[in-house]
């Protein structure tokens, strides 16, 4: 017990702390590789299963979707529990699901399971943040954050181009095969190594009724969003609108909420820094996805040639991630995250204007600034919300950023998918629509310059830190 209680108040061992940030650095390269990858997989898996491009962008949006409506549940859960073993259980069904994955026969298996891979992927976002702020004091916390965005960077900076070579070669389940040999050895380093537990508020009782309403109304908004412009979509996000007055109804007057709301009301540092982590999210995760059609279709680029092009981006997040936590020790995170936010908002702005014939040292160049906005915010923008709570709450406060990431992700999916839907349709992505690729992937980047730009003002907007 000593030995847990000092993990919790950042006083364990620098051998358990440095095992401590190599697992859960491993797990989270392992998830953001699988995102990179996957990307870059899409027009080979669509051909292969004769899809359009509306259900294939649901084998990238559904995994985010079903993580973001698991999230917060699985951090009270955490909290009460035990973060350690919420974190064991997401690396087993994220590895489980990933081999799964590996031997799909259909579109409808294939989606399924990444349903599956989504809630162990829900288990390992909100663990891997409170589990690192639990034994990491406040002085060292940003530098050990700095390192986990490094890694979510480099996966993200190989998967591009390790997916693509996988997926000309050895075809596209290649990618789950990789991804789950490495969690297994995962698997066995944290049942062998990773000692100790942390909850923060074991003994409260866990408010399931809350989890069900929350689950529900994420579902709801993003599932409706994604249906827009039809009438259907407005009403489904209707029902998620009224759902979520009711949740926060509801865990304003229930006794162990899963969600505190005086997290928000009464801590305007966490309030904004989830506000910001959402509008960046939404304005960025989308944009590989975007750049994998426009160089596969409308340029003829082949996976891995696309892959090179796109490692850009997350190689620069990479480079400075860690120079960002280390420096959100130092200075006030806010300034620095505001900074990002401007970075980030520059290169979007850059490929609004993309064309049909734009140079590829143009794009690169756009990638680098989207990649040191990006690691600028990220690191920073966590560092301050995960500092501005207990450790009664890390569990809770980490989910509620994971979730911020994982609706902004589904949200920059579906203000995709809305805008291809307009210009294409429903349609398998043919030559003749190669031109409307291009005009949808302007229109969104547009758009998403528009909402990283108000990032900027949300971000400077949450005060002292410090």
């Amino acid at each position: 017990m000593a030995i847990i209680k000092d993990m919790e108040n950042g006083k364990g061992s620098d051998l358990s702390k440095a095992f401590t940030l190599a697992v859960t650095t491993v797990t989270v390269f392992l998830t953001s590789f699988m995102v990179a990858a996957l990307n870059i997989a899409l027009p080979t898996i669509g051909k292969e299963f004769a899809i359009d491009a509306i259900l294939l962008s649901w084998v990238i949006t559904v995994y985010p979707l079903t993580a973001a409506a698991f999230l917060v549940p699985f951090g009270r859960l955490a909290d009460i529990y035990g973060r350690k073993r919420i974190f064991t259980y997401g690396v087993l069904i994220y590895t489980v699901s990933s081999l799964l994955l590996a031997i799909s026969v259909s579109a409808f298996m294939l989606i399924s399971l990444r349903v599956l891979q989504g809630v162990g992927a829900a288990m390992l976002f909100t663990t891997g943040i409170a589990i690192l702020t639990s034994v990491f004091p406040a002085g060292e916390r940003g530098r050990a954050l700095g390192i986990n965005s490094a890694a979510v960077y480099i996966g993200l900076s190989l998967g591009p181009f390790l997916g693509g070579l996988l997926t000309q070669q050895f075809g596209w389940r290649s990618i789950f095969w990789i991804v789950a040999s490495l969690g297994s050895i995962a698997i066995v380093s944290v049942l062998w190594k990773l000692k100790g537990e942390w909850a923060g508020a074991r003994g409260d009782k866990f408010d399931l009724s809350g989890s069900i309403i929350y689950g529900i109304t994420l579902v709801a908004i993003i599932y409706g969003f994604s249906l827009l412009p039809a009438l259907g979509g407005i009403g489904i996000i209707l029902v998620g609108i009224v759902g979520g007055l009711a949740f926060v109804w509801w865990e304003t007057r229930v006794s162990s909420p899963i969600l505190n709301m005086n997290l928000f009301r009464d801590n305007p540092v966490f309030a904004f820094s989830n506000l910001a982590a959402l509008l960046y999210h939404t304005a960025t995760f989308a944009v590989i996805f975007l750049l994998s059609l426009y160089l596969q279709y409308t340029r003829g680029f082949g996976p891995q040639e696309a892959g090179l092009v796109l490692v850009s981006m997350p190689v620069v997040q990479a480079v400075f991630s860690p120079v960002a936590g280390r420096l959100s020790d130092r200075l006030e995170p806010r300034v620095l995250a505001s900074v990002g936010m401007t970075f980030t908002t520059l290169g979007l702005g850059l490929f609004a204007a993309l064309a049909q014939d734009t140079a590829i040292g143009f794009i690169l160049v756009s990638l680098g600034i989207l990649g040191f906005g990006s690691a600028f915010f990220a690191s920073p923008n966590t560092n301050a919300a995960m500092s501005s709570v207990d450790n009664t709450s890390y569990g809770v406060a980490s989910a509620t950023l994971a979730a911020m990431r994982q609706v902004g992700f589904t949200l920059s999916m579906g203000i995709a998918m809305l805008i291809i839907a307009m210009h294409i349709g429903r349609v398998e992505i043919t030559p003749e629509y190669y031109a409307s690729v291009l005009s949808s992937a302007r229109t969104a980047f547009a758009i998403f310059a528009v909402l990283s730009f108000s990032g900027i003002f949300i971000s400077l907007a949450r005060g002292k830190s410090q």
